[in-house]
C-alpha cells in the first residue's frame, strides 16, 4: 500500500511539474506554448489560462492529501520512527 501511494505520489510531482512549466508568468498561459493563435481559437485565451489554473490547483490538492494519506500509512505499519 505504501509503495503504490509513493509511485502515486512521484507521479502526481511530475504532472505538477509539467503544468506549472507550460504556464506563462505573464498571463499568456497555453497559448503563447503550444501553438499560438490555434491553441486561442481552441479554448479562448483567458480559457486555456483557467483550465491550466484549474488542473494545478487540483494537482496540488491531490499531492497534499496523498502526502498525509502515505504518511498516515506508514505510521500504521509501524515505520513511523518515532522521535
Amino acid at each position: 500500500m505504501v509503495n503504490f501511494l509513493t509511485i502515486l505520489t512521484g507521479a502526481i510531482c511530475v504532472l505538477l511539474m509539467i503544468v506549472v512549466l507550460v504556464q506563462n508568468p505573464k498571463g499568456g498561459g497555453i497559448d503563447s506554448t503550444f501553438g499560438g493563435s490555434q491553441a486561442n481559437q481552441m479554448l479562448g485565451a483567458s480559457r486555456s489560462t483557467d483550465v491550466i489554473e484549474k488542473i494545478t490547483w487540483g494537482l496540488a490538492a491531490a499531492l497534499f492529501i496523498l502526502c498525509v494519506l502515505t504518511a498516515l500509512a506508514v505510521s500504521a505499519q509501524g515505520g513511523g520512527g518515532g522521535l
